[in-house]
Formats: C-alpha cells, sequence, structure tokens
C-alpha cells in the first residue's frame, strides 16, 4: 500500500471496519454462549428415563364388537411416548383408548415413532410397516429434535409432506401435531430457551401449513396444552423435565383425540366397514415401493 493508497482511507471507512469486527466477534462469543447453555441444558436433562419407551402395542378395548381400527403413531419420543411408565399413559395408549370409546370399536395400535427422530426419519418408519400393512388414522409428532439439532425449516416441512402423501396413498386419515413450544423447558438456561421457543413456534407454523396443504388435520400443541406445561412444569413433566408426565400425555392426547377420530371416521367410510386391517396386496404391487414415498 503507497501514500495514495493511505490518503484514501476515511475515517468513514475504518469506523465501518471495527464495527464489522466487533460484529463478528459479538456472533463468535454469542454462538460460544449458546453452545455453553446447549451443554448445561444436557447435563441437567440427561437420561433418566433411558431411551426406550413403554410398549403400548396392542389391541384395545377388545370388548367392543367390530374388526379393529388401525391407529399408526409417527414421530419423535413425545409421539412414541417416553416418560410414561404405563402403556396406558403413552400418547398412543391415550390415543387408543380415547378413540376406542368414542368409535365403539377395538383400537389396534401401532407405534412407529422413536425415540430422537427427527422429521427426515419419518421416511425410515413408514418404510419399515409391513407391507400391506393400511392404517385407518395416523398421527404424526415430530420437530422438537429438528429445532435442536437445526434442520432448515424447509427440510423438515419437505419430509413431513412426504410422510403425509404416502399414508393418504394408503387411505389413512392423517392429524399433524405441530411442534411443541420449547420455551417451556425450565432446563435449558436462558436465552437459548427463548431462541429455542422462537424457533419451534416457526417451525410449528410451517408444519401447520404444510398439513392443511396437503389435506391432512393440524392441531397446534403450543395453543392446546402449551400453557399447561409453562404453568404447571411439576406435573406435566416427568422425571426429566422434557418428557411429559402421565398427564402431560394425557392432556396432550385430549387435544389430538376429536381430530384424530374425525379422521378415522372419514378414513372408515370410505374404506367400508369391513376393512381388513392387511390389504391382500403388497405396497409395491399398488405401485409404490417401501423404500419412498408415493408421489403425488
Amino acid at each position: 500500500m503507497d501514500a495514495r493508497d493511505v490518503d484514501r482511507i476515511s475515517p468513514t471507512m475504518i469506523l465501518a471496519g471495527a464495527v464489522g469486527v466487533a460484529i463478528l466477534g459479538s456472533a463468535v462469543a454469542a454462538r460460544l454462549a449458546l453452545a455453553r447453555q446447549a451443554g448445561i441444558a444436557r447435563q441437567r436433562i440427561g437420561k433418566p428415563l433411558g431411551e426406550d419407551a413403554v410398549d403400548a402395542d396392542r389391541i384395545w378395548r377388545r370388548r367392543h364388537e367390530g374388526p379393529p381400527v388401525e391407529l399408526l403413531v409417527l414421530g419423535d419420543s413425545l409421539a412414541a411416548g417416553l416418560g410414561a411408565e404405563r402403556r396406558k399413559d403413552t400418547l398412543g395408549g391415550r390415543l387408543a383408548k380415547g378413540l376406542a370409546r368414542r368409535l365403539h370399536r377395538p383400537v389396534r395400535l401401532r407405534t412407529a415413532a422413536i425415540g430422537g427422530s427427527e422429521s427426515p426419519d419419518l421416511d425410515a418408519q413408514l418404510a419399515a410397516l409391513p407391507i400391506g400393512y393400511l392404517p385407518h388414522v395416523a398421527v404424526i409428532v415430530v420437530g422438537g429434535n429438528d429445532v435442536t439439532h437445526r434442520i432448515p425449516v424447509s427440510v423438515s416441512v419437505q419430509h413431513l409432506e412426504e410422510a403425509i402423501g404416502w399414508l393418504h396413498a394408503l387411505g389413512a386419515g392423517v392429524v399433524v401435531g405441530t411442534c411443541p413450544d420449547l420455551g417451556a423447558l425450565r432446563p435449558v438456561p436462558q436465552p437459548l430457551r427463548a431462541i429455542a421457543s422462537r424457533l419451534s413456534r416457526r417451525l410449528a407454523a410451517a408444519q401447520a401449513q404444510t398439513a392443511i396443504e396437503r389435506g391432512a388435520t393440524a392441531v397446534d400443541l403450543r395453543r392446546a396444552v402449551g400453557p399447561m406445561f409453562f404453568d404447571e412444569p411439576e406435573e406435566m413433566f416427568s422425571l426429566d423435565r422434557f418428557h411429559p408426565s402421565a398427564l402431560g400425555y394425557r392432556r396432550t392426547a385430549d387435544a389430538l383425540l376429536p381430530a384424530v377420530a374425525a379422521a378415522a371416521e372419514e378414513a372408515l367410510a370410505a374404506m367400508g366397514p369391513g376393512a381388513p386391517a392387511f390389504a391382500a396386496t403388497s405396497l409395491s404391487s399398488r405401485g409404490h415401493s417401501p423404500e419412498r414415498p408415493p408421489e403425488g
């Protein structure tokens, strides 16, 4: 740099450069602070419940007449029921009992949800279903791990859209429980908790819009049960203060059940009262590969 170049450097340019350096430094410091807070949250939560939920898959309310209604639950640990000590207190168990009571039919629950799952894992959960399995109604609850693992919203909703399309191709009614508000998680320190709350609300809004556009029913869990988790954390959360307690699952199931019952009734009417639990033909013979969702 010669003298002429030095002369061209104005005070404004120097100030702009200093501001840029300060902003970059602040961004790095904020990232490091949030990373430390995430580590604190993981340490506080731990894994006192293990990683496997209680197995609630069975036919519920066998005393009712008629073939069982097929209920499928997909998603993450909330959908799987981690935190419930008894199978009747899992989300699937609560929904199955409530659905059987409303329809006066037995309900066969199949839980494909796996703890730790993100929206991209819905593909694998669907691909793992038995060939020829035809659910009447499917419930999808996923999104919390998408937020904590920073999955782009566009990626999350793309996989949700594909899952809805796949389930509709099987003739199932679909209910999407949108991402809960992660701001209710007390073990997560501030400001990380506020950031997670904002991101989870953003994802939930995108999930709701996608579900509606794809012909599914969206249930806003933040509005339906979020205030209870904020106001009564000791009662609504389980031991790890992260997953719902039996009461938390009961309230969540209560919020979902009207939509689940309506979707099941619509699917049953379309299939006919004697629709079998398993189709005589496989998915591949219907033109769908079990390794990827159908188009459309």
